[in-house]
C-alpha cells in the first residue's frame, strides 16, 4: 500500500531517560504497597495477600516484574503492535496485523467508560508495574517507560495463540500492505505450518475418584516459561491459585476453594473473513453491500522501526469495512476480518470466573460470552464436572461454508447475535464420570456420553480427532477410580498412540521386501518390533520412532484449511494408505542412515540426544553445558505430556515448548493440589529456584500446593511488602 517513509532523527526508545513519576503517583504506589504482603514459599511461588482485590492485583504485577519484567514488556510490545521498536523490520507485518486488529483508541475509550470497581483493578495493574520500575531504577525497559492502565485492555485473552485472523496468513498481510492497492489479486502461498499446538484438560467426577471428590487436571502445552505460578488472596473474597500469563492480572488456568478451570485452545470458528468487492472512484475506495457502494474507511498505522542508524518511521494506511480490518486479498477481493480479539467484557469475564464459588456463578460469568479462543474443562467442590467447547460463538446462517471467506457484499452473511452458554457444544456431569479435551473434537470428549454432532451447526466444532485424545479416552475409560497421584500418572503417560497406525504398515512392508533389504534393516526393525510404544530416555526405539515419524509427517499433503489440519488421525491414516511399501522402507532406511551419521550409531538412546537445559540468556544452548536427559517427546505422536525439542546449532536436541505449568486438583472440604512448572519459578540463573523443579518436571513428580496461609507461613522463604 502507499506509505510515507520518514527517517526519524530522534533517539531510539531504548535510549530514552527513565520515566519520572509524580508525587501523587508515588504516594498512591506506597499506599497500595503498604496494604500488600507477599510471601515467597520454599519453591519461590509468590502468595499475595491484600485488603482489596486491587491490592492483590498491585502485588501480583509487582511480583511478575520481579520474576520476568522482560517477558511482560515483550507481551505488550506484541499486543500493541510495537515489536519493531526493538526487533526491527523483521516484525513489521506482525505489528501491522496487530495494529489493524486492535486499536489503542478503543481500549482507552473502554477504560474511561469502565465500571469503577474494574477501573480500580486496571489502575492497580499499571501501578504495580510502575512501582516496580520506580523502585528498581537499574531496570531499563526497552520501550515502555510508563505502563498505562488501558494496556490491560489490549491483552484480554491469556492463551498462547490469542489473536484470531480467520485463516489469513501473515504473509498475505505483508503481500497486501507491501504493494500498491491495485495489486488486489496478488496471491500469497503460505508455507506449511509445523508449530506444535496442544493442551490437555481432564475432569474427574466423584464417581470416578477414590476420595469421592471431583478432580481437575490442568496441562497446557506452550513455549517454556510462558506463565508464572501464583496465589492471590484478598479480604474481598478473592482466593485463587494457578498460572498467570506474563503481563496479565488474572489467573488464566487454576482454581479457588470451590472450583477450577482448564482452558485448552479451541478450534471453534469464531472469526470470519468477508470477501469484499472493491472499486475505486475519484481516488476513494468503495465496497459493494446490498447493491450499494459504501466507502472504505482508513486509519493511519505508525510504526517506529529500529535500525542501525536509529529509528525509521513508517506510516501505513490501514483499510476497513464495517466487517472489520482488511488483512489481505484473494482472487481480486479484499478480505476483511470480523472477530472478537479485544473487548472490555473479555477481560471482565476472565476476572469474574476466578471469583466464582458455584457452578451457577461460573456459568453466569461465562454468560458474558467473550472468551474467543478457549475451551473450558471444569470441576468443583459440589461434584460437578463440565466442558464447554468455546464461549464466544456467533450465530450464522448454516447455508454458508464458514471455513472459507464468505460474500461480504450481502447482509445475508452477517452474524445474528451470539449463542448463549447452553447452546454451545457442552457436557455437564456425564454418567461415565470423566471428561477430556486435548484440542480435539468435542464429540468424543466423554465417550458415549459425548455431545451429539448432529445437534450443532458445523461452524461450532469443525475440528477432527488427534492421537492425544485417542490416548486420553483409553486411559480415562478403563473403569478404575483414581487418586490424585494416579491422575498425575495418567497425565504423564508416555504412550505414543500414533505408532499404532504408523508401525503395522512398516512391518508388513518389511516382511514382503527382498532379503537384501531385510538384512540391512534387520536390527532397527527388530528394535521397533520389540518396542512397547512408550517413549523413554533409555530407549533406542524412541529415537528411531521420533525421527522416522517426523520424516513421515513431512510427507503429509498440506491441509487445505485450518480445520482440515486438525483431523490428525484421519490424515495420518490416509497417508499410510497412500505411501507404497517401498516408500515406507526407503524413508525408514534414510532415517536409520541419518541417525547413524549424526550420532555415530543407530542404536542411540533417546535421552542421550533429547535434553533439558535452561541457558542463562534463554537461547544459547550448548552440548558442553550441563543438561538433563528427557524421555518425553512431542505430543504430535499422541503422548499426553509434551516435550518439543530440536537442535539449536547443536548436535543434541533441546526442549523449548510443551508442558509448562501443570496442576492436579482435588476438591472437597479442603483443597488438595499438586503442581509442577518448567524448570523453576525464577528467571534469575543465580537463584536456587531457576532449575529446582527441572528433575521433578521431567519425571512427573509434582510438589504439594501450599494453598492455606498457615501452610504457606510454615514454608515461607521471604515475607515482604512491594518495594522492600
Amino acid at each position: 500500500m502507499k506509505k510515507n517513509l520518514i527517517i526519524a532523527l530522534i533517539l531510539s526508545p531504548i535510549l530514552c531517560f527513565a520515566q519520572k513519576y509524580s508525587s501523587t503517583e508515588i504516594k498512591r504506589f506506597k499506599q497500595q504497597a503498604a496494604a500488600v504482603t507477599i510471601v515467597r514459599d520454599n519453591w519461590g511461588v509468590p502468595h499475595i495477600y491484600g485488603k482489596t482485590d486491587a491490592n492483590a492485583v498491585f502485588g501480583l504485577m509487582y511480583t511478575e516484574c520481579e520474576d520476568n519484567f522482560k517477558g511482560i514488556e515483550q507481551n505488550y510490545l506484541y499486543q500493541l503492535g510495537r515489536q519493531t521498536e526493538v526487533a526491527g523490520s523483521k516484525e513489521l507485518y506482525t505489528d501491522v496485523q496487530l495494529q489493524l486488529i486492535a486499536d489503542t483508541a478503543d481500549a482507552i475509550k473502554d477504560y474511561r467508560a469502565a465500571a469503577p470497581w474494574f477501573r480500580e483493578l486496571m489502575d492497580a495493574f499499571a501501578d504495580g508495574v510502575n512501582y516496580y520500575l520506580y523502585t528498581h531504577p537499574a531496570i531499563k525497559p526497552a520501550v515502555f517507560q510508563h505502563f498505562e492502565p488501558w494496556y490491560a485492555l489490549m491483552f484480554t485473552d491469556g492463551s498462547v495463540s490469542a489473536t484470531v485472523t480467520g485463516g489469513i496468513n501473515l504473509g498475505e498481510t505483508a503481500k497486501f500492505y507491501g504493494n500498491e492497492p491495485e495489486k488486489i489479486g496478488a496471491v500469497y502461498r503460505p508455507k506449511v505450518d509445523d508449530r506444535e499446538t496442544g493442551s490437555n484438560g481432564f475432569a474427574i467426577a466423584p464417581s470416578k475418584s477414590k476420595s469421592g471428590h471431583a478432580m481437575l487436571y490442568i496441562n497446557p502445552h506452550v513455549p517454556f516459561y510462558f506463565r508464572s505460578e501464583v496465589q492471590l488472596v484478598s479480604d474481598e473474597g478473592l482466593d485463587v491459585y494457578g498460572a498467570v500469563t506474563w503481563g496479565q492480572f488474572f489467573v488464566y488456568q487454576g482454581f479457588n476453594p470451590h472450583c477450577g478451570w482448564m482452558h485448552t485452545s479451541s478450534n471453534a470458528d469464531v472469526g470470519d473473513l468477508y470477501a469484499e468487492k472493491v472499486t475505486k472512484k475519484d481516488g476513494q475506495w468503495f465496497y459493494e453491500y446490498d447493491g450499494k457502494l459504501k466507502p472504505v474507511t482508513t486509519r493511519k498505522l505508525v510504526l517506529n522501526i529500529k535500525t542501525a542508524a536509529g529509528v525509521e518511521q513508517k506510516v501505513i494506511t490501514g483499510y476497513y469495512t464495517h466487517h472489520g480490518p482488511v488483512l489481505g486479498s484473494r482472487d481480486g477481493k479484499w478480505l476483511a476480518l470480523k472477530a472478537n480479539n479485544r473487548s472490555y467484557n473479555a477481560l471482565v469475564e476472565s476476572w469474574l470466573i476466578t471469583k466464582a464459588k458455584t457452578f451457577a456463578e461460573y456459568k453466569k460469568a461465562m454468560g458474558l460470552l467473550q472468551n474467543a479462543t478457549n475451551n473450558t474443562v471444569y470441576a468443583d467442590d459440589q461434584g460437578n464436572i463440565a466442558f464447554w467447547y468455546g464461549n464466544f460463538m456467533p450465530k450464522r446462517n448454516p447455508a454458508y461454508d464458514w471455513r472459507l471467506p464468505v460474500d461480504g457484499s450481502t447482509s445475508a452473511t452477517e452474524w445474528q447475535g451470539l449463542h448463549p452458554v447452553d447452546e454451545s457444544v457442552h457436557v455437564y456431569n456425564p454418567a461415565n464420570g470423566w471428561i477430556q479435551n486435548c484440542n480435539s473434537t468435542p464429540f468424543a470428549s466423554s465417550g458415549k456420553y459425548s455431545p451429539d454432532k448432529n445437534k450443532y451447526p458445523a461452524y461450532m466444532a469443525p475440528d477432527g480427532q488427534n492421537f492425544r485424545a485417542v490416548n486420553a479416552i483409553k486411559l480415562l475409560g478403563d473403569g478404575k477410580k483414581l487418586s490424585i497421584d494416579e491422575l498425575i500418572a495418567k497425565g504423564y503417560n508416555h504412550y505414543l498412540a500414533a505408532f499404532d497406525v504408523l508401525l503395522p504398515p512398516l512391518f508388513k512392508a518389511y516382511e514382503a521386501t527382498p532379503d537384501s533389504v531385510k538384512q540391512a534393516l534387520a536390527g532397527p526393525v527388530n528394535t521397533m518390533k520389540q518396542w512397547d510404544r512408550n517413549s523413554d530416555a533409555n530407549s533406542v526405539a524412541t529415537t528411531l520412532a521420533v525421527e522416522w515419524g517426523t520424516a513421515l509427517m513431512r510427507k503429509l499433503p498440506a491441509a487445505k484449511s485450518d480445520e482440515e489440519g486438525t483431523y490428525q488421525t484421519e490424515r495420518i491414516n490416509n497417508l499410510m494408505q497412500t505411501l507404497t511399501a517401498k516408500q515406507q522402507l526407503e524413508i525408514f532406511a534414510e532415517v536409520v542412515s541419518a541417525v547413524t551419521k549424526r550420532y555415530g550409531n543407530w542404536e542411540t538412546k533417546w535421552g542421550d540426544i533429547n535434553r533439558y537445559q535452561r541457558p542463562a540468556d534463554g537461547k544459547t544452548f550448548s552440548d558442553n553445558a550441563p543438561s538433563l536427559p528427557v524421555g518425553a517427546v512431542s505430543s504430535a505422536f499422541g503422548q499426553l505430556p509434551s516435550f518439543q525439542s530440536r537442535t539449536m546449532d547443536t548436535k543434541k536436541r533441546y526442549g523449548y515448548s510443551g508442558n509448562s505449568f501443570i496442576a492436579a486438583v482435588e476438591f472437597g472440604t479442603r483443597i488438595k493440589a499438586k503442581t509442577i512448572i518448567t524448570g523453576g519459578q525464577s528467571f534469575n540463573p543465580a537463584s536456587k529456584h531457576y532449575t529446582d523443579q527441572a528433575g521433578m518436571y521431567i519425571e512427573g513428580k509434582f510438589k504439594d500446593v501450599l494453598f492455606y496461609k498457615a501452610d504457606v507461613l510454615k514454608h515461607a522463604e521471604k515475607t515482604y511488602h512491594p518495594g522492600e
